[in-house]
């Protein structure tokens, strides 16, 4: 850096050396991190090996945990004095705010009581209908026709491509408190590159179906039951262009839905057995994170997690340790799943099509399948009208 206008050196050609990166700068969140890190480490805080993220430190009623985005930061504990004793630590060391209880953080709304916690996007659903100008917009049922299948050709290309990729950004994001749209965004989010017409009208209907419940969220109950519940899905070469299979999951914990995914797969399945069983390898990859991750949360589970499919088929491969012909063209990471029912991780269990609640995560249904879809999810709005 040049020295300022005015600023008097004894000897000529002198600089100014940071003491700090700045904000901007690409290798700025990297310092931060690194120093954030350190203070918390030198306090005794552990980093989590499921995710660098989370700082824990102690057990039982000594027990403190910090998650970390960026600069911001949340602190729980059963001991009120180890929160106030670190939020010194933070301001003594960083200068800090502190903003009191959880009620806002990151564009999630959280309602915190003695029977629940529940997560919204209620601000953020209307600042996207704002934007958009649907804020006074007739409400439908559901986030997509049933049965519509979007395709790169067809319909007249956008003017603005920008418009409709920030529309398809923004409800990505909406995604964090939404499940119920995450195919529909899935599908929408294909198209980023060459959007047309058509993607922006279903992209206009889903701000519809927004509109109908803006303060839909996630709804947590207190004191449920310490088990993993996970329904596997798939849909078998529904990309009417690449044949590509579409893989979905939703991971409860008890009743509470803590992880869900809807993801076209990155290979062409022969078959529906190989199509599930590949669902089935990603289902269990996220049950183990989440298992590591709950471990580190000192959450002891009460028995393995349970894997609900319904494919017997695949359910036969996972369980089967000889692989047969019909399983050597499938890569050796898939068979992850046998392995981890062999380590008795997980357990495989078959379910019928009517009961697969993953169902929702792979097509668009129709009002009816789609709102037992959604009932089954666990979501809440709190600001329906009583």
């Amino acid at each position: 850096m040049a020295l300022p206008p005015g600023f008097q050196t004894k000897k000529q050609g002198q600089v100014c050396r940071l003491l700090r990166s700045l904000y901007g700068l690409k290798q700025a969140s990297r310092q931060w991190n690194s120093r954030l890190s350190n203070a918390l480490m030198s306090k005794g805080f552990e980093q989590s090996k499921s995710d660098p993220s989370l700082f824990i430190k102690g057990q039982g009623m000594q027990f403190i945990v910090i998650l970390v985005y960026v600069d911001d930061i949340l602190v729980t504990s059963p001991t009120l004095s180890l929160i106030q004793e670190l939020k010194c630590f933070l301001d003594a060391t960083f200068k800090i705010k502190d903003l009191g209880s959880l009620g806002y953080f990151l564009g999630i709304e959280a309602h915190i009581s003695n029977e629940r916690l529940n997560l919204c996007q209620r601000k953020y659903a209307l600042d996207i209908l704002n934007e958009a100008g649907f804020l006074s917009c007739k409400p439908v049922s559901t986030p997509m026709v049933p049965g519509h299948q979007f395709q790169k050709e067809g319909g007249t290309l956008l003017e603005d491509a920008n418009s409709y990729r920030r529309l398809v950004g923004r409800l990505l994001c909406l995604t964090a408190t939404r499940p119920d749209i995450t195919y529909a965004v899935q599908q929408l989010s294909q198209f980023v590159d060459t959007p047309t017409n058509e993607h922006l009208v279903a992209a206009h209907y889903v701000l519809r179906y927004i509109k109908k419940a803006l303060g839909q969220g996630i709804f947590y109950p207190r004191n449920g039951a310490m088990q993993l519940n996970v329904f596997s899905d798939y849909d078998w070469a529904t990309c009417p262009e690449t044949r590509k299979s579409v893989t979905s999951f939703c991971i409860f914990l008890d009743s509470a839905l803590v992880s869900w995914r809807t993801k076209k797969q990155a290979t062409i399945s022969r078959s529906s057995s190989e199509a599930e069983y590949r669902a089935l390898a990603a289902t269990v990859c996220e049950v183990q994170w989440i298992t590591s991750l709950l471990y580190d949360l000192q959450v002891e589970l009460i028995r393995h997690a349970a894997i609900f499919c319904d494919n017997k088929s695949a359910i036969a491969i996972g369980e089967n340790h000889v692989f047969h012909e019909r399983t050597k063209h499938i890569e050796i990471d898939c068979h992850i799943v046998c392995e981890k029912v062999s380590q008795g991780l997980v357990k495989l269990l078959s379910i019928s099509s009517s009961g697969q609640i993953a169902d929702g995560f792979t097509k668009a249904l129709p009002i009816s399948l789609f709102q037992n879809f959604v009932s089954k999810l666990g979501t809440q709005d709190l600001h329906a009208p009583a």
